[in-house]
């Protein structure tokens, strides 16, 4: 039996039907995060990222980069309004710039007919919005070939970058291997005493942002991301505080033209407004 190429509202499962994709070898806690804050009306599909030898390479991320392509296809043809793709690098191993970037998630979205938005991207418009120009990055859990492509990327896009360091360059952690050996998992503390580290540097920040989708652990062990956090750090610092996870689900609410319906962050109550 031939399938609709485009399903009607009536075929749909959800008036509201999003896609992500993460890198191989990540459980993705997109998904789950998006759809605990979502009306009921919104449905959420996921499409990991198939790459056999996959070993977190930028250079492999490069290579693969097509398969974007592949992804948003997919999300298409099964109804998707909306494409996300979680992971921060991409954009700048992609080697495209800003510009191309925006170019290339417009070119996907008019091929397929569905709106692709990429993590590292939503948070350069995610800025923008805020009217951000000044900016600190907790490069978090980051290789240093990762969070300084991340500055590069912010830079070009003409923020200030007043500084940017990882969990190693803030000394809570001796070397890239240890923290790497966590698996990006961490301390519940290190969220607050790491942004301490980082508005400390830079007391004249618009906005404090964290690299990544790395979690912390809550009081009885589940592994929590910035999204979860960010209020409870924004009142703290007196700044916004953005994560690549909460600038991704700003873009994808934003496109759908609705907001989240449990209170959140700064960036993400802009919705309701």
């Amino acid at each position: 039996m031939l399938m609709p190429e485009k399903w009607t509202a009536e075929q749909k499962l959800f008036p509201y039907q999003v896609g992500f994709t993460c890198p191989p070898f990540d459980y993705d806690a997109a998904p789950s995060d998006f759809l605990r804050m979502c009306p009921d009306t919104v449905g959420v599909h996921g499409w990991m990222l198939h790459v056999p030898d996959y070993a977190h390479g930028l250079d492999q991320r490069k290579q693969n980069f097509g398969m974007m392509d592949d992804f948003v296809h997919c999300m298409a043809r099964n109804g998707a309004d909306v494409a996300a793709q979680v992971g921060s690098n991409w954009v700048h191993a992609s080697g495209l710039g800003v510009e191309g970037i925006r170019q290339h998630c417009q070119d996907l979205s008019d091929k397929h007919g569905v709106a692709f938005h990429m993590a590292g991207y939503a948070m350069v418009e995610a800025l923008r919005e805020m009217n951000v120009e000044k900016v600190a990055l907790n490069g978090a859990y980051h290789w240093p070939g990762w969070w300084q492509g991340t500055v590069g990327f912010l830079k070009e896009a003409g923020f200030d970058v007043l500084w940017a360091g990882n969990f190693v360059d803030q000394g809570w952690f001796e070397t890239q291997e240890d923290v790497n050996a966590l698996r990006w998992i961490f301390d519940g503390d290190l969220a607050t005493k790491s942004f301490d580290f980082v508005a400390d540097k830079a007391p004249d920040a618009d906005a404090y942002l964290i690299n990544g989708m790395c979690n912390f652990r809550r009081a009885d062990g589940v592994p929590q991301r910035p999204l979860h956090l960010t209020r409870d750090l924004e009142e703290r610092l007196g700044k916004p505080v953005i994560g690549h996870d909460t600038a991704l689900y700003w873009r994808i609410f934003k496109t759908l033209g609705i907001a989240p319906v449990t209170q959140q962050d700064r960036l993400l109550e802009s919705l309701k407004s």
